[in-house]
């Protein structure tokens, strides 16, 4: 049986869409006139680390350590009000779990972040303790070290698992880990920045036969539950 690593931004939980403005109201306060397609472009996907890098490069200079810290409020307002799952994604993981097929999380995002968004949404006992983070390793995305990471602490082969991401630096990773990759281009990404994934969805209700296809085996069967694998409603 194959490995399902998911991301979580966008892949999980419909965050990117509520924070993206955010993110381009306090990149414009530090000087540098971002735009909302930029932000995309260039942060998402990405770990806190790697953006802040990417701005001090821009404007010429080092970040306070807590530079986004007046903004901290609103991020958890927005993900606490208004953050839903991904639209379709609790039944495509329900119809892999009922399969027998193992899964994880592999998120540019720290584990206090995905412990709220993930509980937010019904996911988090789902997968409780099958999470990892870029926090846990050297280099985070677009480099492979998460998803092997991933991919060694849950017991298999690289070439055994299927990432599903929805960013361009998320299938360059995936790719450069040696793992098959379906892009979700059902959010805020472009569906340009994931012309180099194996297959590319808009409807998470394609996932299960797609990572069915991709490993040549019988189709999942997306009808099925099983509540006692399943996450919860």
């Amino acid at each position: 049986m194959p490995l399902v690593i998911f991301d979580c931004d966008g892949v999980l939980v419909d965050s990117e869409r509520l924070v993206v403005d955010i993110d381009v109201l306090a990149v414009r306060e530090l000087g540098w006139e971002i735009t909302r397609e930029e932000v995309i472009e260039l942060f998402v996907g990405k770990s806190e680390a790697d953006m802040r890098r990417e701005i001090e490069e821009h404007i010429g200079h080092a970040l306070s350590a807590d530079w986004d810290a007046a903004w901290h409020a609103e991020y958890r307002r927005v993900l606490d009000e208004e953050l839903q799952p991904v639209p379709g994604v609790i039944d495509a993981v329900r119809a892999i779990a009922a399969d027998g097929v193992a899964s994880c999380v592999a998120s540019s995002g720290s584990h206090e972040k995905m412990s709220r968004t993930l509980a937010k949404v019904g996911l988090w006992d789902f997968f409780a303790g099958r999470i990892f983070s870029a926090a846990d390793v050297a280099h985070g995305k677009p480099a492979p070290d998460l998803f092997l990471h991933a991919a060694e602490r849950m017991g298999f082969r690289a070439a055994d698992c299927v990432v599903v991401e929805d960013s361009r630096y998320g299938v360059s990773a995936a790719t450069a880990a040696g793992m098959a990759v379906v892009g979700y281009a059902g959010g805020i990404t472009p569906r340009h920045h994931l012309d180099a994934a194996d297959r590319v969805i808009t409807d998470m209700s394609e996932l299960p036969g797609v990572v069915s296809h991709l490993l040549g085996e019988p189709p999942l069967s997306s009808g099925r539950t099983d509540p006692g694998r399943g996450p919860a409603d």
